[in-house]
């Protein structure tokens, strides 16, 4: 869905990716946000990148985690 949230021609456009920011994406590995990046950079995205070892190269690195607290409702 990723490439039609950015395209504003698209019903499922998201304003989130027109506006001026930058983004990082990660995922477990780094293998998946590689190929999502390099898509958004060739869609015209301009300030895109990704954590190359990934979650797992991030934790492992010793950075910053903050665990997961889900709401009480």
């Amino acid at each position: 869905m990723l490439e039609f949230w950015i395209d504003p021609e698209s019903p499922y456009y998201k304003d989130v990716f027109g506006a001026d920011r930058e983004f990082i994406l990660f995922c477990a590995s780094g293998g998946r946000t590689s190929l999502s990046t390099k898509t958004l950079q060739d869609m015209g995205l301009p300030k895109v990148s990704h954590i190359v070892t990934g979650f797992a190269g991030w934790k492992e690195a010793g950075l910053p985690v903050q665990d997961y607290q889900p709401r009480k409702r």
